[in-house]
């Protein structure tokens, strides 16, 4: 699809709420009467009649409303049926690595050796070792680095060995077809252990009103682009509408990118695409950096593990932010390799501290993400992946939740695959509002009147709703916590599947302002009604918002 690239370009949450925005204006339609869903599964006038505006029939509808803390009944509409989340699959990723990691656990990235240092010299190999750091960026990486400088260490004699090895495979990206027509987008980056500058590589695109130039940041040795963009009238903002797939070839020793597409006039952008291997892009770094830094290495660049043994100790080592903070940009930003990330970490929880946990058990079900059974734990592939979901369905039946036909692949919802019912993701979240990290969760949900759907901001829900969105090409969905007019707080979990249901995401926004105004079974509030600059129907994307794939 044409501008499915737009999407989580630049990583703003302005990019991504954009498509919510659009959607406010069915929130609540001119002539319907407000009055309560009622406990039969009865939809609110307003949420059908966005469906049928949509022309979505309200069979490819389903939800649910579950009461926290008071007696009301619980509201579903076809809540028991499996249905593609999107991204509202990340807040089961997130609760569940509140409570199996915590609100404190950290990943890191670390350099050891156990080669002896003598006059500035590592008599050895140095290794990068990868822990799932989500903030490995280049300015991270270079002070990483100083700290190496500091110890006194100037040349290293051996090879620089890249430890990706904490996820099995070291490398799930290898040999997997792209989820979509933009595999160069960070949305679409399958990350490793590594993680060093989100696999992307960083650089500035300049145009003036003749020519397009372009240079990575910093400049990396053995990479080298060449813009082949046309130029054209249209806003910087949009720079990303005009691209199309760089081409790779390889010329004298070095990896040539040539940029295609259109790009705008008089426009200057700081880009990050999958562009080069992440080995390369690694070494490239590395080799910049190093040198920059007064260092130097003699031998060569490859992938390993680091050798076990207790001579081998760690020279210098960063840590990222603790869970917590980070389920913000998991959350708010709609982090796609950050969750992937978070939801492998569960994986490693699971092999436990020999490094192997339960492998040789019972193979997971399909219902638990691992739907190839004792197939794929012999092939070994997505390992790591296969044992974090089963690390979810522990987390689920220990909370007494069924969840039939749950699937769980990557815990991003940027997959054909997933699968999780209203209802199951609705008692999830029940769960999680009596659980030990409520706090910690909610700060790490958008907030209704100012980022999922800021038109919302003359609804009653503006004033406390957080709730998570999500899209893909035939998906949306919404879920988090919205209270009534009565001020007591519910769970509600709400996903459309069909192939217009981004014309249809004003009845689940519709459903949202319902409850604030009206509660799920109390009658509507006396002199309410519709919410300014409602309309009959959201079009759809207008021009330059996301129109595809990827939450």
């Amino acid at each position: 699809m044409a501008g499915k690239r737009a999407r989580n370009v630049t990583g703003r949450p302005a990019a991504r709420a954009r498509a919510w925005v659009a959607a406010a204006a069915a929130v609540v339609l001119s002539g319907c009467a407000l009055a309560p869903p009622r406990a039969d599964g009865t939809l609110p006038a307003t949420v059908q009649a966005a469906l049928d505006a949509a022309g979505v029939p309200a069979a490819a509808f389903g939800a649910a409303a579950l009461p926290l803390g008071h007696d009301a009944a619980p509201w579903q509409f076809a809540a028991e049926r499996p249905l593609q989340p999107a991204s509202t699959m990340k807040l089961l990723t997130s609760i569940v690595a509140l409570d199996r990691l915590g609100p404190n656990h950290r990943t890191g990235t670390e350099l050891l050796s156990a080669a002896a240092l003598s006059g500035g010299v590592l008599l050895g190999d140095l290794v990068l070792r990868g822990g799932a750091d989500v903030d490995l960026g280049v300015p991270q990486f270079w002070a990483l680095l100083l700290e190496l400088r500091a110890l006194g260490i100037e040349r290293i004699a051996g090879d620089l060995v890249v430890d990706r090895t904490l996820f099995r495979p070291a490398r799930m990206d290898v040999g997997v077809p792209p989820f979509d027509d933009a595999p160069e987008f960070p949305y679409n980056v399958i990350p490793d252990a590594l993680n060093l500058a989100g696999a992307l590589l960083p650089f500035d695109l300049r145009s003036d009103g003749e020519r397009v130039v372009a240079q990575a940041v910093p400049a990396l040795p053995g990479i080298e682009l060449e813009p082949r963009l046309a130029l054209a009238d249209r806003p910087c903002a949009e720079w990303s509408s005009g691209w199309k797939p760089a081409q790779r070839r390889e010329e004298a020793g070095r990896t040539v990118v040539e940029l295609h597409g259109s790009f705008p006039r008089h426009c200057t952008v700081r880009a990050n695409l999958q562009l080069v291997d992440r080995q390369q892009l690694t070494e490239a770094l590395f080799r910049a950096l190093w040198t920059g830094l007064g260092g130097r290495l003699d031998g060569r660049v490859r992938e390993g593990a680091a050798p076990a043994g207790p001579g081998l100790r760690v020279l210098a080592r960063r840590q990222a932010r603790p869970l917590a903070e980070l389920l913000r940009t998991v959350n708010k930003r709609s982090d796609n390799p950050a969750t992937r990330l978070v939801f492998l970490s569960l994986g490693v929880r699971a092999r436990g501290p020999d490094g192997q946990g339960d492998i040789g058990g019972p193979a997971g079900p399909a219902k638990a993400g691992n739907p190839g059974g004792s197939a794929a734990a012999a092939t070994g592939d997505m390992e790591t992946a296969a044992l974090a979901a089963r690390e979810v369905a522990a987390w689920l039946s220990a909370q007494g939740i069924a969840a039939p036909g749950l699937v769980v692949e990557n815990g991003s919802g940027l997959s054909r695959r997933e699968r999780i019912s209203p209802q199951t993701l609705a008692e999830v979240l029940r769960a999680a509002w009596h659980g030990r990290h409520a706090s910690e969760l909610l700060m790490s949900m958008p907030h209704v009147g100012s980022e999922t759907a800021v038109a919302l901001r003359d609804s009653p829900a503006a004033a406390w709703a957080r709730m998570k969105p999500g899209t893909l090409r035939n998906v949306v969905a919404l879920a988090g916590y919205v209270k009534d007019p009565q001020g007591r707080p519910w769970a509600l979990a709400m996903m459309i599947n069909h192939d217009d249901a981004r014309r249809a995401r004003g009845a689940l926004l519709a459903m949202v302002d319902h409850v604030a105004r009206a509660g799920v079974h109390a009658r509507p509030p006396a002199g309410a009604g519709p919410a300014r600059g409602a309309s009959a129907a959201d079009p759809g994307p207008k021009a330059g918002e996301p129109r595809g794939d990827g939450p």
